[in-house]
């Protein structure tokens, strides 16, 4: 018998990790939404890794898809965030300066490695201890990344290409970079930042800044700023349309010790940036996520990134956020998000081959 004041219970097709038919409108908004942002965004983490932008591109849909699917949290989006991108640049340079000809293949195996590693957490049911740690240590931790983040950015940023060596590299050559700099990208770049910075907020309802940002950057640099300087501006340049060709994994037995470390960092890493942000997802939407069950849907998300050459990725939180406030509530917002990047890949790469790298820099 059923009691007079239970909440009534609304009626719907529901099917894997609780697509539901009730909130379609809602969903498919938020998706739209969360791919507007993560565009620019895997634009940049994918030119910033070094691995190339459509490596951004494709480890957006591959993990956002696959975390989607399997994952244990319906309205978290997946992608590739800073944290992991940071330690998967110092992956890949140092794995092509060890090894220059199967260099990235390594790269793209860690990635692998770290997928199998967060799968191996889910099994072993360790998803409830990944969020125990201070707050402190994370909050510590991110600064660091935000600030490497920056530091890896300050070549674009000045309108040149960023030196070897990483965080250390760059500091070395601060004082060529400066002395060399460009002032129509640096413009470009101050822009870009004004535009991040200064967007009202009713403005942000309409758009997202960082979507304004590379829209306006980029029709600055073929207008107003073509040429200026008699410099060529620096662009993403030509972006391989198309699905991505499968990536054999590739070990070294020379190497196979670093590459084991690397994937358990990386995977840990995406571990801890997946479970907070469904952490701020629950504090949103009132739920309660499956900890072991999301992190064996990151773990298959990487796997699939790796295998087609994509960059790891982890549960996003300004994606998450966007998603839910835009009325997104099951997985798929988060399928539907994966699917419209999927097509800007396949169909509109050219476009975003003009977009400058000081725009992604600021």
């Amino acid at each position: 018998m059923t009691s007079a004041s239970a909440p009534p219970r609304r009626s719907g097709f529901r099917v894997l990790n609780q697509i539901s038919t009730n909130n379609i409108k809602g969903d498919l908004f938020g998706g739209v939404t969360a791919a507007v942002i993560a565009l620019p965004m895997a634009l940049a983490f994918g030119v910033a890794s070094g691995a190339g932008a459509a490596a951004g591109l494709w480890g957006a849909v591959l993990v956002g898809l696959f975390a989607a699917l399997f994952g244990g949290t319906p309205s978290l989006i997946s992608e590739p965030t800073g944290p992991m991108t940071v330690v998967m640049t110092a992956v890949i340079a140092s794995l092509t300066a060890r090894n220059p000809e199967h260099g990235i293949a390594m790269a793209f195996t860690v990635v692998m490695l770290a997928g199998l590693f967060q799968i191996a957490f889910g099994l072993l049911r360790l998803g409830r201890y990944v969020t125990q740690m201070p707050y402190t240590v994370i909050s510590g931790f991110m600064s660091g990344i935000g600030l490497i983040l920056i530091i890896l950015q300050l070549g674009p940023f000045l309108g040149q290409a960023s030196p070897k060596g990483g965080v250390i590299g760059t500091l070395n050559n601060l004082p060529q970079l400066l002395a060399n700099a460009r002032p129509t990208e640096i413009t470009l770049a101050v822009i870009t930042m004004a535009i991040l910075w200064l967007t009202p907020a009713a403005v942000k309802k309409i758009a997202p800044p960082q979507l304004i940002a590379l829209v306006v950057g980029t029709l600055l640099s073929i207008t107003v700023l073509a040429g200026g300087g008699g410099e060529e501006i620096r662009r993403i340049g030509e972006i391989a349309s198309g699905f991505p060709a499968l990536q054999i994994p590739h070990f070294e037995l020379s190497e196979l010790r670093l590459m084991l470390i690397d994937g358990a960092v990386l995977g840990m890493l995406g571990c801890i940036d997946a479970l907070l942000t469904s952490v701020v997802a629950d504090s949103i939407t009132r739920t309660e996520h499956d900890s072991n069950k999301e992190l064996i849907g990151q773990g298959l998300g990487n796997l699939a990134s790796g295998l087609f050459g994509g960059l790891p990725g982890a549960g996003a939180t300004m994606g998450t956020v966007v998603n839910i406030q835009s009325g997104g509530r099951s997985a798929l917002s988060g399928i539907s998000r994966a699917l419209i990047l999927m097509v800007v890949i396949l169909a509109l790469t050219g476009m975003a081959a003009q977009i400058p790298q000081a725009v992604l820099a600021g």
